[in-house]
């Protein structure tokens, strides 16, 4: 990966892939999720404990990733302060809103004009992350918003916005299931992920990170339907599950990587001190190159991809 560039130069999706151009990205920018992941193990965590967190996998993973993913409330400041972050891995800044909102018992998409692409750039970011949360299968009756629309639109301005500051954007999706229809099944998620990484897709951001469709099928409607580079998220699952996600991913869906974080380093957060460096040297750290081989001649260097 290259080093930081100055603020004239244009950042591209190098500064967080390796020399062949593919992504091994660790993702700790967890900040909700990670309050409720110190909850089940009976810990009300303080700023101190979530900065802790941070920089402990950030200290022992970073060196063999291409980039990591890191929050700007915690994250971004506690790695930076602390010096731990390796100077071989590239920086990816969360810019959505840690509290999105909702309408009745639907997430809605939202921007904080902000937390824009210069914003990530003068902290040190090297390439602006916006999770996003849809489902395109909704069907809008009358009177109500557009929330596919309002997810599209917000995608349109963070990758405008992107292009004019010089940084890559990299956009997640998240689908969720649409109301009265707790219990998806297995072809109606995969639909729910390919259509929406289509709709994605039109508006050309740099990445997209982008959830499992379940089966080599189901990758392969993915590299039917993207042209943009993308690489898959790991979502809390299962390590070993998540190996077999990559290999699947890679082969048949044309990816260029991973963006994992829990199914490398859930384990540290129930643990303190010494044990917690045990788990991310002797566990953390392996898991992750063992993701890395999974990817090696396999994953499609981004550089190879032509967007339409």
């Amino acid at each position: 990966m290259t080093s930081a560039t100055g603020p004239s130069t244009p950042i591209t999706l190098s500064a967080i892939a390796d020399e062949d151009g593919t992504f091994a990205i660790i993702a700790m920018d967890q900040r909700n999720t990670l309050r409720r992941m110190f909850a089940a193990h009976n810990i009300d965590p303080t700023t101190d404990d979530m900065r802790q967190a941070k920089i402990d996998v950030a200290g022992h993973l970073s060196a063999q990733a291409t980039g990591i993913l890191l929050d700007p409330d915690f994250g971004v400041p506690a790695v930076r302060d602390s010096g731990v972050l390796a100077p071989t891995c590239g920086l990816l800044v969360a810019a959505e809103p840690s509290d999105r909102g909702k309408y009745n018992d639907e997430p809605r998409t939202h921007r904080i004009p902000e937390q824009n692409a210069a914003w990530v750039r003068d902290m040190g970011g090297q390439a602006v992350k916006f999770l996003v949360m849809m489902n395109p299968g909704r069907v809008r009756a009358d009177g109500e918003p557009d929330l596919t629309e309002e997810v599209l639109q917000v995608v349109r301005d963070v990758v405008a916005d992107c292009k004019a500051v010089g940084i890559p954007s990299v956009i997640e999706n998240l689908i969720y299931p649409l109301p009265g229809n707790a219990a998806m099944t297995d072809k109606e998620r995969e639909d729910a992920i390919v259509n929406s990484a289509a709709l994605l897709n039109d508006l050309q951001p740099d990445l997209l990170k982008l959830e499992y469709p379940g089966s080599a099928a189901g990758c392969k409607r993915l590299a039917d339907t993207v042209t943009v580079p993308w690489a898959v998220l790991s979502a809390g699952v299962d390590f070993d599950k998540f190996t077999e996600v990559i290999r699947v991913s890679c082969d048949d869906g044309g990816a260029s990587g991973f963006i994992a974080g829990r199914s490398v380093w859930k384990e540290a957060i129930g643990l303190v001190g010494a044990e917690r460096e045990t788990f991310l040297s002797e566990v953390a750290l392996p898991r992750l190159v063992t993701l890395r081989e999974a990817i090696a001649g396999r994953a499609t260097p981004w550089y190879s991809v032509t967007p339409s």
